[in-house]
């Protein structure tokens, strides 16, 4: 029985010889210039990556170059409505894709509105793998960045800039000429911070107002008492929707069988009727 298995494993050693030298000698040949491919690909991925890396480096510093007190003042105010750092915002308003719009928002006749929103935003980390349903795992963060408002999803607060006029926005008139709001949607509910930007804010502000321009009667003034009239009765209005969509009002549930099981002709029906 020793000599059969000796032999037997004898034979078994033979071939996994072979095997390896097999494999050693076509296999991982194959194989190598595959890997130095892959090694080429990572080394030309890594390059354009520095390159990339490079580029957004030289437009940021040059964004930086351009920021005076125009700039300033919006940060100042960002800053000041966020709870974030003017560092913070400086380096935040340089990296956003739609810097352009700053400026669009200062020149002559520009945008009559600059609008920032601060809110989650889901971003994948670096190192994220796949799921097995082949999704990843993204994180939720807080993110400060400038948009026009028409295509992401409003879920936080926004915080905005409006003109007055067409003037040409500059660092001396910046504070005349651009007024500064902010408004909360937590959780998307729009109607909700919307009313109590419009109840809390500028209804009081407008009621404390002194000077009303060529309006010399001020509050005394028709007119004026007819626009907060208004302005009230708009804020009413939007109170009354909001309660209505989040369902605060509730119809009573009728149960129309009781009703029906009790007609039994035609003078039945129309009485009911």
């Amino acid at each position: 029985t020793e000599s059969k298995y000796r032999k037997h494993g004898e034979i078994l050693q033979t071939r996994s010889t072979e095997l390896g030298s097999a494999v050693t000698g076509s296999s991982l040949t194959t194989a190598l210039p595959a890997s130095s491919t892959v090694r080429k690909s990572i080394a030309l991925s890594s390059e354009s990556s520095k390159e990339l890396a490079k580029q957004t480096k030289v437009t940021k510093e040059e964004r930086r170059s351009q920021i005076d007190g125009r700039h300033r003042y919006l940060i100042s105010r960002l800053a000041d409505g966020i709870d974030l750092s003017e560092q913070q915002v400086e380096e935040i308003i340089i990296s956003d894709d739609k810097f352009q719009l700053i400026e669009q928002f200062f020149a002559p006749s520009g945008l009559k509105k600059l609008l920032f929103f601060y809110q989650d935003v889901l971003q994948q980390k670096s190192n994220a793998s796949l799921r097995p349903d082949g999704s990843t795992n993204n994180l939720s963060q807080k993110k400060l960045f400038i948009t026009m408002g028409s295509t992401e999803d409003f879920t936080g607060t926004c915080a905005f800039f409006l003109r007055t006029s067409d003037e040409v926005v500059t660092a001396s008139n910046v504070s005349q000429e651009v007024n500064f709001g902010m408004f909360d949607c937590t959780d998307g509910n729009i109607l909700q911070g919307l009313e109590f930007f419009l109840s809390q804010i500028m209804i009081p502000t407008l009621k404390s107002q002194q000077n009303w321009g060529a309006v010399k009667e001020g509050l005394k003034n028709s007119q004026i008492q007819e626009f907060l009239y208004a302005v009230d009765k708009f804020v009413n209005t939007l109170s009354s929707s909001r309660h209505n969509i989040e369902d605060k009002i509730q119809l009573t549930k009728v149960d129309i069988d009781i009703y029906v099981r009790s007609l039994q002709n035609l003078s039945d029906y129309i009485t009911a009727g």
